[in-house]
């Protein structure tokens, strides 16, 4: 079951945390989260799993920032969140969709204990501009049933800067 908005507001500073946090971006079933202007992308045109891919850093200046077409961008979220007791999940808003603007392209499934600024897949279908600050995705959370074990490590865990794929850890193993 997905939590209400008001349901979302009640747990705030205790199970859910977001930081920071603005009323305004309250929607009935959700929570509009900002995107940070700090933008990562890939070097190398091939990615390869099994190694870390050298990226390199961009500023979305205010006056905005063109993306292009058939290019990963990675970015991250203003708003720190951590869930205790819930599941985590991350959409695009539909506003933001309507311009062919794919955010969070495959990853929106949080863990339960999560904490950190989300990164996101930023893909476009066509050129277009974005601004830093904009209200870019919403969080809404579900409720999980059972015994759980919560996420308390990992390779994206507490993160408050945009991370680039780790996947390469998982082969050191």
């Amino acid at each position: 079951m997905i939590l209400s908005g008001r349901e979302i507001h009640k747990h705030l500073g205790k199970e859910i945390v977001i930081e920071p946090f603005d009323e305004k971006r309250l929607n009935p079933n959700s929570y509009n989260l900002s995107l940070a202007d700090e933008l990562l992308v890939y070097e190398n045109r091939e990615l390869d799993m099994k190694l870390p891919n050298p990226v390199k850093k961009l500023r979305i200046p205010e006056e905005g920032l063109l993306l292009e077409p058939d290019r990963l961008y990675l970015g991250r979220t203003n708003e720190y969140t951590y869930t205790e007791g819930f599941v985590p999940m991350l959409e695009g808003r539909s506003s933001v969709g309507r311009l062919g603007l794919f955010i969070h392209v495959t990853a929106g499934f949080g863990d339960v204990g999560f904490a950190g600024c989300w990164t996101l897949e930023i893909f476009c279908v066509q050129p277009v501009r974005i601004y830093p600050n904009v209200e870019i995705c919403q969080i809404y959370y579900h409720d999980i049933h059972g015994e759980y074990d919560t996420y308390a490590s990992g390779k994206y865990q507490n993160s408050r800067t945009v991370l680039p794929s780790l996947l390469y850890k998982d082969f050191e193993k």
